[in-house]
């Protein structure tokens, strides 16, 4: 058997290994939550599009949990109310597993010919280690949204489309007009001095809630007046599962938690983001952009589900990505890969649950806000890479622009960057 095709025999061999390995995982950890949010969202579409009720009024039986998301996120779902369960299960799912394996596909290009791995074996292993990653394997059992999210700021920030910087902004608009909280890259696009694609992405976030306002006025009343005002409907602020700084407060006090305190650490936490992301700017470095801004809105929202945390990847990706730059055995790369490791056994591991009930003393304090803590590393430790050489300098090759933005200093700037 020649090397190349027993080369492959052991690839495939390892990718079948680890599917079982994380299947057998995933057997005895993962929670089973019934897709719990796309029943809300469904619930709330149906009685609007088919009962005659207001949309922001619905509330899933025997529980204080409603449709949260603005009038433009109704339309976008609204095919859902005229789906049967299953085929919504199946759309919710496909969709999902679809957005992060393209994600996934186009991060780890580097990454792959760093290791002299084999692109598709790269994919392979990478897709089954984000199979078992807490924030991923929530999102998907409770059919919720946010791989579709990050998968529209990442195709807008990484230039991934024809034309690059010219549809700049399109993506993270839409995405603001389906949640709110990816808003927070329209504020990367403005820290960044990134004027044309800050104005497309507001102008494309304000277009889209203009039109649902025309197509269901009584909802985006309701929604703006009343609905976004209600921390009520989105569950207790001390709930374990609430890894943002607000949760962090909450939980020292849960009866009493401290506004001025939260406000304090969210404005420490949004200049020390504002510097690094000003940075990455500097050297044209959007991945590190997308995982510094990804990192901050975990950090900085009110309410921050586990299953938020799916935007945790993209830096867990780059640490990847710098640590098989680094030469080999040298202490950076050490470094960085055991960093990465770390993270990433932390956020599969389920830790902050063995404190769901008693998030009291020094330990409650900890680990109960284990997955802050790691946000809070990567936006502060995630390296960025310096800025390259100008095109047609000495030593610095031409490649072609697009995802290769995870690449190190030989990569020149990328086209279109302001």
């Amino acid at each position: 058997m020649a090397q190349g095709a027993r080369r492959t025999v052991g690839q495939v061999g390892a990718v079948i290994v680890l599917a079982v390995a994380v299947a057998a995982f995933l057997s005895v950890a993962a929670a089973r939550h019934g897709f719990f949010d796309l029943q809300v969202y469904r619930g709330a579409l149906v009685w609007w599009a088919h009962d005659g009720g207001e949309l922001y009024d619905y509330l899933r039986p025997a529980t204080q949990y409603g449709f949260t998301y603005p009038p433009f996120a109704a339309l976008v779902m609204l095919p859902m109310a005229y789906l049967s369960w299953h085929a919504a299960v199946v759309a919710s799912v496909a969709a999902g597993v679809v957005t992060s394996a393209v994600l996934i596909w186009w991060l780890l290009d580097s990454v792959s010919r760093r290791a002299g791995w084999t692109r598709w074996f790269a994919f392979a292993v990478a897709f089954c280690l984000a199979a078992a990653f807490e924030p991923m394997r929530e999102t998907i059992n409770f059919g919720q949204v946010n791989t579709l999210l990050l998968f529209l700021v990442a195709v807008d920030l990484l230039r991934l489309l024809p034309g690059g910087s010219r549809w700049a902004g399109i993506g993270i608009g839409l995405a603001t007009a389906i949640k709110l909280t990816p808003g927070i890259f329209i504020v990367y696009l403005l820290v960044t001095r990134r004027w044309r694609a800050a104005v497309t992405a507001t102008g494309v976030a304000t277009g889209a809630t203009v039109l649902a306002a025309a197509l269901f006025p009584d909802a985006s009343r309701e929604f703006w007046t009343t609905a976004l005002w209600n921390t009520g409907r989105v569950g207790e602020l001390a709930f374990i599962s609430n890894q943002s700084l607000r949760g962090v407060v909450a939980r020292l006090d849960p009866q009493d938690p401290s506004t001025l305190a939260w406000l304090v650490l969210v404005a420490a936490t949004v200049a020390l983001w504002a510097w690094r992301s000003r940075a990455a700017a500097s050297a044209g470095d959007e991945a590190a952009g997308l995982a510094l801004t990804g990192a901050v809105m975990c950090l900085v929202s009110p309410v921050t589900w586990v299953h938020h945390l799916v935007w945790l990847l993209p830096g867990l990706l780059l640490l990847v990505d710098h640590g098989m730059a680094a030469p080999p055995r040298s202490r950076r790369r050490s470094v960085l890969l055991v960093a990465t490791t770390i993270g990433y056994g932390f956020l599969t591991s389920r830790i902050v649950w063995a404190w769901e009930w008693d998030f009291g003393g020094v330990d409650g304090f900890l680990f109960s806000n284990t997955y802050v803590w790691i946000s809070l590393a990567l936006l502060a430790f995630l390296p960025v890479r310096p800025p390259a050489p100008p095109v047609g300098s000495a030593g610095s090759p031409v490649e072609p622009a697009g995802v290769a933005q995870l690449d190190q200093p030989e990569r020149r700037t990328p086209a279109g960057h302001r």
